[in-house]
């Protein structure tokens, strides 16, 4: 078990429910919208918007959290987020907000409170980059975007 310390925004309404799986199974940690002056966020087909959650995590170094959009969401209203996954840093400690998009047909209204994305949190491992002379050779070699088959 990996500890995320959180803090709330000076400003954020605390009765909002912090990050938490909703089965015994979840990969995801589902995070709410905590609008100020519990407003509503409106999005209109094909605009995003910047949605605050109100905290501020720190993520212990050697780990991420990435942050995905909730499959119900997706299906019934066509709502994700631009930048899946996103990646939340260890070393960041501004506050959380989640980009929102609306790729449905419809316009979407964000309650106060409201499920807005899924936290993963995965383990980082940092690579060194070295200049080669040559890379290994493989059956695939060069092929890419749709190169190994339909779509």
């Amino acid at each position: 078990m990996v500890a995320i310390h959180v803090i709330h925004e000076d400003w954020a309404d605390r009765s909002v429910a912090l990050p938490c799986y909703e089965s015994a199974g979840a990969a995801g940690a589902d995070v709410r919208a905590n609008i100020p002056d519990r407003g509503t966020i409106v999005l209109q087909p094909g605009n995003r918007a910047l949605v605050p959650t109100g905290l501020r995590i720190e993520i212990p170094t050697g780990f991420e959290v990435q942050v995905r959009p909730r499959s119900g969401l997706a299906l019934k209203h066509g709502i994700t987020l631009p930048n899946t996954p996103g990646t939340i840093d260890s070393d960041y400690r501004g506050p959380l907000g989640v980009i929102v998009l609306n790729a449905g047909q419809e316009r979407f209204e964000i309650n106060h409170g409201d499920r807005i994305a899924q936290l993963i949190v995965a383990p980082v491992v940092q690579a060194v980059f070295e200049i080669a002379e040559n890379l290994g050779e493989t059956a695939r070699g060069a092929g890419g975007f749709g190169s190994t088959g339909r779509g």
